[in-house]
């Protein structure tokens, strides 16, 4: 898992499909059951207090997006604008894990 943005507004984390590898080699940890690997970005909506969860092609447009903004960094104004369209699919609501 790796944050990407954080703001007043908006957090937005990368999920790794491989976060359950990378652990693997913990000593004493129960092994995981079996899951599908699903890589993706979480974009939380701190005002709403709703978080949706990209993965598929809606991953891959956002990756596109990133991918993107690293040759040209955008202003402030323009990520925020980005992610409140996004933050319109938010339905569910945060909660701690």
């Amino acid at each position: 898992m790796q944050m990407l943005y954080d703001s007043d507004s908006f957090v937005v984390v990368q999920i790794h499909a491989n976060a359950d590898e990378e652990n693997s080699g913990v000593k004493g940890a129960q092994p995981a059951p079996p899951q599908l690997a699903r890589h993706g970005f979480e974009i939380v909506d701190k005002r709403s207090g709703k978080e949706v969860y990209l993965d598929g092609s809606w991953a891959e447009l956002f990756q596109q997006r990133l991918n993107v903004w690293q040759q040209k960094t955008p202003s402030q104004e323009e990520v925020e604008n980005m992610l409140e369209g996004y933050a319109e699919l938010a339905h569910t609501p945060v909660s701690l894990h």
